[in-house]
């Protein structure tokens, strides 16, 4: 009879401890959770603390209309401290918490390898800043970005230093990632036979002394320097390349063009080029954006913007599906024409939008200014 009470007792503690646990889940449950990833540490921070912003910016916004499906949404932060393998560990970190959308990663080394964990997961991410091709031409269905392509912005950089600059030699570096070798072989394949690379090869991400590779250019006497990486190495090289007498023109990309690059640079990044899409500020519907994140984070970064409209965008479709489903969501977007602070944006069947004009910017008296922009048709 003992023995009868004992194993009675431990079925209602049993039950109990369920039932405790099922109310548990249910409050995990008030919430919609959406994950943010990025380098929100290290030498690219900058870039990352950008789109947990726009994003924030975003979320907050809707959290004061009520939140979406009735319940308050949650921002998931995490740092993949743009490191491929990290990438994947959040990447399932984020699947196992219950995240409904990613926005993110910023770097394609990152995107890449993480994009296999959503995709697999039927979760959706919208990145908005990782523009190598080969994120969208994996034929994964729940992958999107709001950015360009690099073999987008690499034509456009070919196309202005053959027709525009007109020069017949260049030299070609980058930093070896993802991003950085992918946008420097479109930028290379672009040129095709108009415009000689004289010199091509690639630095180690993280290094800060490039003398030797710089001195190495600057004996086959070329005419403009292009390298494919971010700002960190972007302004030590030209610093660098300044202080070895290389006084010739620099060109680089979007991962570039940051404060933070002119800060590294000094005066050595007046006159530099850089491909990126236009500036916001003379965007109609980017004014009320730009305004509301002044107030709160200050002067908006590069891919602040492209933060804020993934966001609204992964939003906006959870809303309009009534449901956090990924594989509704996914639909939802592909289908979608969203207006939002960039304009209007659509997506193909790879997740590429539709349309991403990029243009020249150069940087003048510390600032960066749009200089130059290609036809309709040369894009």
């Amino acid at each position: 009879m003992k023995n009868r009470y004992t194993v009675f007792s431990i079925l209602i503690a049993f039950s109990l401890l369920s039932l405790l646990a099922l109310n548990s889940c249910a409050k995990k449950e008030t919430t919609i959770r959406i994950g943010v990833v990025g380098p929100m540490t290290g030498d690219q921070s900058k870039m990352g603390l950008d789109v947990k912003n726009g994003t924030e910016l975003a979320v907050k916004e809707w959290n004061r209309k009520g939140g979406v499906l009735g319940k308050k949404i949650e921002l998931l932060v995490e740092d993949d401290q743009h490191d491929p393998k990290q990438a994947v560990a959040v990447a399932n970190k984020l699947v196992n918490a219950g995240a409904a959308g990613i926005i993110g990663h910023f770097n394609s080394s990152a995107s890449i390898p993480a994009s296999a964990v959503y995709n697999r997961s039927k979760v959706p991410m919208i990145t908005p800043a990782s523009t190598n091709p080969q994120l969208t031409e994996q034929g994964f269905e729940y992958v999107f970005r709001v950015c360009g392509r690099d073999d987008q912005q690499g034509l456009v950089a070919a196309i202005f230093v053959s027709d525009v600059l007109k020069l017949k030699k260049v030299a070609v570096i980058h930093d070896k990632t993802t991003y950085g070798q992918g946008l420097a072989d479109e930028f290379k394949k672009a040129l095709g036979d108009k415009v000689a690379v004289v010199y091509y090869s690639g630095v180690i991400q993280g290094d800060k002394d490039f003398r030797s590779v710089l001195t190495a250019i600057k004996g086959k006497k070329p005419e403009l320097l292009y390298f494919g990486g971010i700002y960190p190495e972007g302004g030590l090289l030209i610093k660098q390349a300044r202080e070895l007498g290389i006084n010739i023109p620099f060109m680089s990309g979007d991962g570039v063009i940051d404060q933070k690059f002119i800060e590294i640079a000094g005066p050595a990044s007046e006159g530099s080029y850089l491909t990126f899409s236009p500036d916001p500020a003379n965007i109609p519907s980017a004014k009320d954006f730009l305004n509301s994140y002044k107030s709160i984070y200050g002067e908006a970064g590069p891919y602040s913007i492209y933060a804020y409209d993934a966001a609204n965008i992964m939003l906006q479709a959870i809303a309009d599906t009534q449901s956090t489903d990924g594989e509704k969501i996914s639909k939802t977007i592909h289908n979608m024409k969203h207006s939002g602070a960039l304009g209007e944006l659509q997506w193909d069947v790879k997740g590429d939008v539709l349309r991403s004009p990029y243009i020249v910017w150069v940087t003048k008296n510390g600032k960066f200014e749009e200089y130059w922009k290609p036809s309709e048709a040369a894009q």
